[in-house]
Parts: C-alpha cells; sequence; structure tokens
C-alpha cells in the first residue's frame, strides 16, 4: 500500500473485554476496559470469537461511545459518599464498538468475555479494508492514535467511483486546507504510478489571496509539526509517518483577472499581494461570441421560459456574427451607434465603413439596437422573432445589469497575439497546479467564469478521454449548483458529478452546507468529509451517512480535524492532518535566505 504506513507499536494490546449485561450484536457492542487500559473515542479494536464447529470469526470496528460510572450505589447524590470512602462501589469503565467489517462474513454476534484488542498493523489494514485497497491507497490523515488512514484511490479517480464532497462551517472546518492536502497526498504519495505526472489540478479560488502562494514554502511547518509531534506524543511528524514530501505545491501557474481600466498594452493582474509570477486571463469577443458564452452570463436562466429561447437565439446569433475572421473585436455593417447609448465609448470604423465591437458594452449596445430599436422600434425581424417586446427588455436588462463586471474580462481592443496570450488554459503543458483567482469578481462574473472553464473542461476531456486525470477543487458548491434553480453553470457540474468520472475529471467540491446543495451532486461524491457543523445541519437527511454520535461530535470538531467516510468502511474515521507545507499566505512565506517575509519587504517575490 503505496504511503500508507502506520508508526511501529505492538500489535493486539488487550484493552477489555465485551460486556454480558449488553446486548451484543454482530454491528454493535460494549465491552468493558480492564484495569491500566485506556480508550478513547475513534480508536479501532478487534474481536476474535468461536462458532461452534471452533472456526474464529473476527470482528473489526471503531470506538463511537466510552463512559464510565459507579456500581453498587444507588443514587446520583451516593457519589459523595463513595469519594469520601464512607459507601463501598467500584468504577464501571466501557465502550461502545460499531462493527466495520466481520471476516469471514459470518454475521454471528461475538460472545460475552471475548478478549478485545486495539487493532494494530495487520488488524487495522483488516479494520478499514486497506487490504482491498492493494497498493492504489493514499493517506487521508491520521487517526487519534497516530496511525495513518488509508483512503481507496479506485473511489477518487472514476475506476469504481469518484468525487470528494467537504461540509463544515465556512473559517473553522477547513474544508479547502483538507481539500488541498488531500491533492497534495495524491500527487505525492505515488498512488497515481507512472501516470503521476498526467495528473493536473484546476483550483478556484474564492476567498482572498491565500491560495496565491502555494508554490511557496510554509516557514511555520517545521515549528507547527514538531509541536503536534510534541502534543499527540508520535514517533515522528505527521507529515514522516504519512511518507508525504513537506514541500510545497510544484509546477503552479497563477491566473488572476485583469485589473479593470488596464489599457490593452498594460493589462496587469487584479492582485494586491503577489507582485509577480500571476497571469491575467480574459476572453477575446469574437471567441465570446465563437465559443457561445452568452448563456453563462445569466446565473438565473429559469427565471422565465420564454428568456430561455431568446438567450439560446442571440447565442446562435452571435455565433454566426463572428464567423469568417480572426481578429478580436466583431465588425457589423449593418448599425449607427447611437452616442447617448455608448458615452465615453471610442467606436471605430473599418475601412469599408463597418463599425468595430470592441468592447462588451458596444456589443450590447449593438444587441439592444437589434433587438428593441431597429426598424423604428420594432427590432431585426430576424433577430426578434415571435418575442415579446417584454422578453427582449427583460434580456437587455439583464445584459446592462452585468455589463460593467464583464467588460475587463471579455474585451476586443486586443492584438490576436494578446488574446492567445491572455486566454486562460489550465491544461498548460508543464503545469501540474492551476490556481484561478476569482475573490476580486462580483458573483456574477465569478459565475461566468467558472462555467466558461469548467464548460471548456468537460468538452476537451469529452474529445480526449480519461489520460491527463483533472482534479477540479470548488469551493461554494451551494451558490454554483443550489437545490432549487437552473443555469448553466449548475448543468455543468452536474455533467461533472454524473459522467466525469468516466473522462478523468474529479470534482473536489465543499460548501458550508450540502441541504443547500444539488443532490445528484452530493450523492454521486464517492468520499465524503465533515468538519465542523452547526448542529441543526447535521441533522439533515444529507448527512444519515454519519451516525448519531458522530452528527452530535460534529458541533464541537476543531479546526484541522475531519470525519471521513468512504464505500470501503461502513462507519466515518475521525482523522486530523498536517499544517500546511505551503504557504497560505503572504506573511508565512519562507524566505530562500531564512528571513522573515516582513524583514524583506517584497524581495521575496523577484
Amino acid at each position: 500500500m503505496t504511503g500508507v504506513q502506520g508508526p511501529s507499536a505492538a500489535t493486539g494490546a488487550v484493552v477489555g473485554m465485551v460486556l454480558g449485561t449488553q446486548d451484543v450484536t454482530p454491528v454493535s457492542f460494549w465491552f468493558a476496559v480492564q484495569p491500566g487500559a485506556s480508550i478513547q473515542l475513534d480508536d479501532l479494536v478487534v474481536v476474535g470469537t468461536r462458532k461452534p464447529d471452533g472456526a474464529e470469526v473476527r470482528f473489526y470496528g471503531i470506538v463511537d461511545h466510552v463512559r464510565t460510572r459507579h456500581e453498587g450505589v444507588t443514587f446520583d447524590s451516593d457519589v459523595q459518599d463513595v469519594a469520601a470512602g464512607l459507601l463501598p462501589a467500584s468504577v464501571s469503565y466501557a465502550a461502545r464498538v460499531l462493527v466495520t467489517r466481520v471476516h469471514p462474513e459470518n454475521f454471528i454476534p461475538p460472545q460475552p468475555g471475548d478478549v478485545v484488542r486495539h487493532a494494530r498493523d495487520a488488524d487495522l489494514r483488516m479494520a478499514l479494508s486497506a487490504d482491498k485497497m492493494s497498493d492504489r491507497a493514499f493517506p487521508g490523515g491520521l487517526l487519534a492514535d497516530g496511525q495513518v488512514l488509508p483512503l481507496n484511490y479506485r473511489f477518487v479517480n472514476g475506476e469504481n467511483g469518484g468525487h470528494i464532497n467537504i461540509s463544515g462551517i465556512s473559517g473553522v472546518a477547513t474544508k479547502t486546507s483538507y481539500a488541498l492536502f488531500l491533492l497534495h497526498s495524491i500527487f505525492r504519495s505515488g498512488v497515481m504510478g507512472a501516470s503521476a505526472s498526467a495528473g493536473r489540478a484546476l483550483i478556484f479560488n474564492v476567498k482572498g489571496e491565500d491560495l496565491l502562494f502555494l508554490d511557496q514554502a510554509n516557514r511555520d511547518v517545521a515549528a507547527r509539526e514538531a509541536d503536534a509531534q510534541a502534543q499527540k506524543g508520535l514517533p515522528r511528524t505527521r507529515y514522516d509517518l504519512m511518507n508525504l514530501p513537506a514541500e510545497a505545491f510544484r509546477d503552479v501557474q497563477f491566473l488572476a483577472p485583469p485589473r479593470p481600466g488596464s489599457a490593452a498594452g498594460a493589462i496587469v493582474p487584479h492582485v494586491e499581494q503577489r507582485a509577480s509570477g500571476v497571469t491575467p486571463f480574459l476572453y477575446s469577443l469574437r471567441e465570446f461570441c465563437l465559443r457561445r458564452m452568452l448563456p453563462y452570463v445569466f446565473v438565473d436562466r429559469d427565471a422565465s421560459v420564454n428568456l430561455g429561447f431568446v438567450i439560446g437565439s442571440i447565442e446562435d446569433r452571435l455565433y454566426r456574427l463572428a464567423q469568417g475572421a480572426d481578429t478580436p473585436y466583431l465588425t457589423v455593417e449593418d448599425w449607427q451607434p447611437d452616442a447617448e447609448q455608448l458615452i465615453d465609448e471610442d467606436v471605430r470604423f473599418d475601412e469599408l465603413g463597418g463599425v468595430r465591437i470592441s468592447t462588451f458594452p458596444q456589443l450590447v449596445a449593438y444587441l439592444e439596437y437589434k433587438l428593441l430599436d431597429a426598424n423604428d422600434g420594432e427590432g431585426d425581424r430576424k433577430w426578434v422573432g415571435k418575442q415579446s417586446p417584454a422578453t427582449l427588455q427583460a434580456f437587455i436588462r439583464r445584459l446592462r445589469g452585468v455589463q460593467k463586471h464583464l467588460t475587463p474580462l471579455v474585451r476586443g481592443d486586443l492584438s490576436a497575439a494578446q488574446a492567445a496570450q491572455y486566454r486562460p488554459d489550465p491544461l498548460k503543458p508543464g503545469v501540474q497546479t492551476t490556481v484561478v483567482d476569482i475573490h476580486t469578481l462580483s458573483a456574477t462574473a465569478q459565475m461566468f467564469v467558472v462555467g466558461v472553464l469548467l464548460r471548456d473542461l468537460f468538452e476537451h476531456k469529452e474529445r480526449v478521454g480519461r489520460q491527463d486525470t483533472v482534479f477540479v477543487v470548488l469551493d461554494e458548491l451551494n451558490k454554483y449548483a443550489p437545490r432549487d434553480g437552473d443555469s448553466p453553470i449548475k448543468d455543468v457540474l452536474l455533467d461533472i458529478a454524473e459522467r466525469g468520472r468516466s473522462l478523468g475529471i474529479i470534482l473536489i467540491g465543499a460548501q458550508q452546507t450540502a441541504s443547500e446543495v444539488e443532490r445528484r451532486i452530493v450523492s454521486n461524491a464517492a468520499i465524503r468529509v465533515v468538519g465542523r457543523l452547526d448542529l441543526a445541519e447535521a441533522e439533515r437527511p444529507e448527512y444519515r451517512f454519519l451516525p448519531q454520535s458522530f452528527r452530535a461530535r460534529a458541533g464541537i470538531l476543531q479546526p484541522g480535524t475531519m470525519l471521513v467516510s468512504q464505500p470501503d468502511v461502513p462507519n466515518p474515521v475521525l482523522v486530523n492532518y498536517p499544517f500546511p507545507a505551503w504557504a497560505t499566505r503572504k506573511d508565512e512565506v519562507d524566505d530562500l535566505r531564512g528571513k522573515r517575509v516582513e524583514d524583506v519587504g517584497d524581495d521575496w517575490l523577484r
């Protein structure tokens, strides 16, 4: 099992015996903890019992409840007399086990008095079904006792299942941090074998500029991991236990939208903290039309059925309008711009007298003319069709509403070379991880960028197939694929969730509340992860895969601790994972000269 070995420890230390005063079933049982032993929540244990014919059946399980109480007394207030030595009583220390596996599959109950042992080494592998994973496992974190949780890569990469879904309260559940750790584990554990270099990641940065430093080492990682090692009593650091390098991401490109108002000859990325290594991205006006991007401007497509017909019709008209040339701008001959419509816009004409449409506001003005103003206010019948004026006006109103947000992203005032240079390419040769920073964009522009990039990626994978597995990391799924409503962005995410694994597109999606995300996207995730949850949210049907005791605990989970559920193990497992080895903020960057960032200013960027 590549990259997944636990700390050396004595196999099978005895911790207690199965109780006879509680019901014992093939799926759960209680055991009494013997004097001197210690059991905590999430420990993995093993019990062996004998059938009447002498054959052994072994039960592997996880501790989900631990309690102590006095025996030999009647009233709650007797505790004071017992503590004072006035009443004789003994302390009962017991734990409940949820069975994760029975081997062989003879579902008889264990017997009272059967010995309970810690699951170590080979027993741990059986308890977590690691023997079924062969060499297709990668580390998913550390268990409570410092052993490594193996995750079955076949349920991630699409062979047996695909996709990972992470839920939790924003800022506390550390959803993005765990998603990045899983990516690091997949890329660096060797689980991809010879195809490791073909693995790609597309990460959307939706909050701040934290993810713009993934290629920089974190100067705090050594100290933080040493502290964790000491506190948890681990023989080695958590990275060492999982056989993972404590290093930053390699072969990373950073893309960011252009700063609003950037002239064609001076386009710079709209970021504040990183002065170099970030490439601006945008689309040309002709590309906007040829690649049918218009639907991704409308995030509430289902607001009107008739509006959907208009969008489809105009999309087709723009596609035909953009044929036959390779310039970033469009040229039309059937329009005389109204100066009031194009205030502050520089209208240019080509050699034959046609009008150049080189900005998004000009494109909107042209559409307004064709739909509403042509033919003395009746519109161009070839464009209007049989649609009512109210629907056409609603279409133009929505375009006007998003115009200022898309103007920096869709422009035709570039040269053909510039248009090609700034076109985003998440599958650029030599790049393993692409971070697309969209946090400075409005909600509409964010959804436009996410929708177009994912649509293009999906269409590319339909052409080339499974080669180059691409992991898509997207937070705030409840915004892009809400439970209610309909939009082209949601359609793309549904395609990825339902068909993406067969094409080698794996969605690592995250959200605060899974109950507000399209059900089919969440249910298609083979690996489900839960961080800190609101207790009311934890009772929603989307979390029924968590036993009741785990749902109650989800409200008190600390940052860096997650509940992980995978198909091979019927019950979730609690894990912790290492402190990021990559910088997540500018002040965490480890300068090569060993100086603190605040001591060297911006020199570390040069």
